[in-house]
């Protein structure tokens, strides 16, 4: 059950990632992207602090006893177990976010110079492929490599391979949806203010 709901978030997760990126890009250029991008590495540090206070804070003895009839005599050193581990990949996972955003905005506003305001598919879709060779390798390096369980470069280039992959497909398949985002936008704003927006964010 727990798998199913794991890959049916993924699956509804990284397309809006993709077109969340892709609209601020196009919108606000790379001042919003990187102001978003610096938002969102602070809630991942923030909730890093606070998984490692909680780790840390001397438990009540009743805590530590409570799942002893479940057959966990110390339920405070499974729960430091358990997100001490996480720990690592909240790491992996803002490097990885941040390098990769940086580097999406920045192919993203290259291809747009290069071909104006035609081709959203290709800026859209061209930067998503470079910044996510950066991401899908980054987290999984500093999470299962460098981390505990010290993953076998085999094993850690297969995964991120697949990680690589199923992100692509995720965003070629959410060409589509980019685009009606972008007519919702248009309709919202206005097409001449939305114009304007686009034309200030990439002057």
């Amino acid at each position: 059950m727990s798998g199913t709901l794991s890959f049916t978030v993924g699956v509804l997760f990284w397309p809006l990632v993709f077109i969340l990126t892709d609209i601020i890009n196009e919108y606000f250029g790379i001042k919003g992207v990187r102001m978003v991008s610096w938002l969102a590495a602070a809630l991942i540090a923030w909730a890093f602090v606070c998984a490692y206070l909680a780790i840390s804070v001397v438990p009540a003895q009743f805590w530590v006893e409570s799942n002893a009839a479940n057959g966990v005599p110390d339920i405070q050193n499974a729960y430091a177990q358990i997100f001490g581990q996480g720990m690592w990949t909240i790491a992996g996972s803002l490097i990885a976010f941040l390098v990769g955003q940086l580097v999406d905005v920045s192919v993203f506003q290259r291809i747009r110079r290069a071909t104006g305001e035609n081709m959203i598919w290709l800026r859209a879709t061209a930067s998503t492929a470079v910044s996510q060779l950066f991401d899908s390798f980054l987290v999984l390096y500093v999470a299962f490599v460098l981390g505990p369980q010290h993953w076998p470069i085999a094993q850690f280039l297969a995964v991120g391979t697949v990680n690589y992959l199923y992100k692509m497909l995720a965003a070629v398949l959410s060409i589509p949806l980019l685009y009606l985002v972008h007519r919702g936008v248009q309709a919202y704003l206005g097409k001449s203010v939305a114009e304007k927006l686009r034309e200030d964010a990439h002057s």
